[in-house]
């Protein structure tokens, strides 16, 4: 049975000038009005990470995945509250040797992070305070939003993970829990919901929506940067 828990204070985010530059130029040439949101889902290997973002963009439970290389890349598009938001969801490798050659580029204009670990495999619990600490220092914010979510909740007679002991973990970080699985149908609106909770939290921050710049304007900043420099007296 899934099980949520979340904190009294909600959560709160802070975009970048140059994130929003990023992202809202993006929409404007790839969806119009909608809002763009960047959420990555990382943890162990073979917790079910791309199981659960394939379960929530694709609607149906992925048999046999492969190992995750480097980045998987999903997005779907959902209306709140009459407005169009794309949710792109990014799923890494957990696996060492490939996190070293994308993690800057992968932590790059975050709007959430979702921490999964697996409820029957108890090393993979116990790795998210790594996880947790390695997303802050790649300078993500301390206030963008996180989620800690347990998947493979339907083997039950696996779990090595205590729902108190999660409880606890995510209370000691003040961040939402919630227990779920991928692989039970019956589940996936409870996993829809994971998602929807963080696209409901980014929608009600709105970040800057700027236009792309030309390639002139472009050349006439470098042109202002390079006179800056050569001018400069400290």
């Amino acid at each position: 049975m899934a099980i949520e828990n979340k904190p009294e204070e909600e959560f709160d985010t802070v975009f970048n000038l140059n994130d929003s530059l990023e992202l809202s130029a993006h929409s404007e040439r790839d969806c119009g009005k909608a809002r763009i949101f960047k959420i990555i889902v990382i943890g162990d290997s073979n917790v079910g990470k791309t199981c659960l973002t394939y379960r929530f963009c694709g609607g149906t439970f992925l048999k046999n995945p492969e190992a995750t290389i480097g980045v998987d890349f999903r997005e779907r598009t959902v209306v709140l509250d009459g407005e169009t938001i794309k949710l792109q969801i990014w799923d890494t490798a957990g696996q060492e040797r490939f996190r070293k050659s994308m993690v800057e580029h992968y932590y790059r204009s975050v709007h959430a992070v979702i921490f999964v670990y697996d409820v029957t495999n108890l090393p993979s619990f116990e790795s998210i305070p790594e996880w947790i600490e390695e997303c802050s220092k790649h300078s993500v914010g301390p206030l963008v939003p996180r989620i800690i979510v347990g998947n493979k909740c339907d083997l039950r007679e696996h779990r090595q993970v205590p729902a108190s002991a999660a409880h606890c973990l995510a209370d000691s970080y003040n961040f939402p829990l919630f227990e779920t699985s991928a692989k039970d149908p019956a589940e996936k609106e409870h996993v829809d919901a994971i998602f929807l909770t963080l696209a409901y939290r980014l929608k009600s921050h709105k970040p800057l929506r700027l236009k792309q710049l030309s390639e002139s304007s472009v050349r006439e900043l470098r042109s202002q940067r390079e006179q800056e420099t050569t001018f400069c007296q400290c």
